[in-house]
């Protein structure tokens, strides 16, 4: 097992920067598009950086932070945005902790 948590990806609205952790660079084309367009668009509408990665159990995690000084940033409306992704996103998540689990952690 790890010994702290692995960061997927992490986009920032506030540099205008998206990221994608190199140790996942041989997850399918499709996943990690995918993964920037919803990155980028959470942080283009709600603002803050979003951080995907992974909890030393394998399991997924999205978080959330934002400048002090962003008057803009929603907070009620970026837990509800994060709830919506983790539900429409389901499937994705789903696979990704499998991914994790099986090629990083050596689960069967």
């Amino acid at each position: 097992m790890f010994d702290e948590r692995v960061i997927l990806s992490v986009s920032n609205v506030y540099n205008k920067k998206y990221f994608l952790n190199k140790d996942f660079d041989q997850l399918p084309q499709q996943i990690k598009d995918e993964l920037k367009i919803l990155s980028v668009l959470y942080t283009e509408d709600v603002g803050g950086i979003l951080t995907i990665g992974f909890e030393e159990n394998g399991d997924l995690y999205l978080e959330v932070e934002a400048d002090d000084n962003d008057l803009l940033f929603d907070d009620i409306g970026s837990a509800l945005k994060i709830k919506q992704l983790q539900v429409d996103k389901k499937e994705l998540w789903e696979s990704l902790e499998t991914y994790f689990k099986v090629f990083y952690l050596g689960e069967d």
